[in-house]
């Protein structure tokens, strides 16, 4: 087992590792197009002799460093992929956690940073995690389809209902993945992960506020605490 969680950290830190370009270049408000030139020098990014500085966080040319911090993503990544391995999953279902968990970081990074969570993230969250179960179930491991299918459809419904409300679209595109992920296991899964994400994003807000980091009305990146539910709850089940 401890060999297996430490393959996993590992594979973790790559996996956050070359999320990083990612988080650099899509970290931007929305309506802007993504970073393309070092903010420092306007170097090009994505030369062929300036990729791989891109992805130590570092401009090839005037050697400035970009945001994430080092270590941040890698270590995110690390810490979910060894969690899942400590659980003992296996199969499709375990890569349908280690798919949203890759996904996710990247995505909790960005949500902190500009508040808004990316489509070129979101929709390939949700579609890998219910191409994955769909093979869970295809080769027979414990967990419904339908369900999932199901729970996917019900929770992208209920927060596009409450995109009325100030809900980000990014929540939504990013709600079926979570629900397909609890859904697979059963639908009281659905309603307390669901139920745990809206709890920590409100001891959280309470907390920013209290602290005085924001303000009551102030919007607070939601992604994190949908993303960190699901696969908690989903974990445990």
């Amino acid at each position: 087992m401890l060999g297996t969680v430490a393959v996993a950290f590992v594979a973790g830190l790559l996996s956050g590792a070359a999320a990083r370009p990612l988080v650099f270049t899509r970290a931007v408000p929305a309506g802007e197009a993504p970073r393309e030139h070092c903010p420092g020098c306007n170097a090009a990014l994505f030369s062929s002799k300036r990729r791989g500085r891109l992805l130590l966080g570092r401009c090839g040319t005037c050697r400035r460093a970009f945001p994430p911090a080092r270590g941040v993503p890698e270590l995110l990544s690390g810490a979910a992929f060894a969690s899942i391995a400590a659980t003992g999953a296996g199969g499709f279902t375990a890569a349908a956690h280690y798919w949203l968990a890759a996904c996710g970081v990247a995505l909790v990074l960005i949500d902190v940073a500009v508040k808004r969570l990316p489509d070129v993230l979101t929709l390939p969250a949700s579609a890998g995690t219910l191409l994955l179960l769909a093979g869970a179930w295809f080769t027979g491991e414990p967990g419904s389809l339908g369900r999932a299918l199901a729970a996917a459809a019900a929770l992208g419904a209920g927060y596009l209902v409450l995109a009325f409300a100030g809900m980000g679209m990014g929540d939504v595109k990013l709600a079926p993945a979570a629900g397909a992920l609890l859904g697979w296991h059963s639908w009281s899964a659905v309603i307390t992960g669901t139920f745990t994400g809206f709890l920590l994003g409100a001891v959280a807000a309470v907390a920013l506020v209290v602290t005085g980091r924001a303000h009551r009305k102030q919007q607070v990146a939601f992604g994190p605490f949908l993303l960190a539910g699901a696969l908690s709850v989903s974990l445990l089940a």
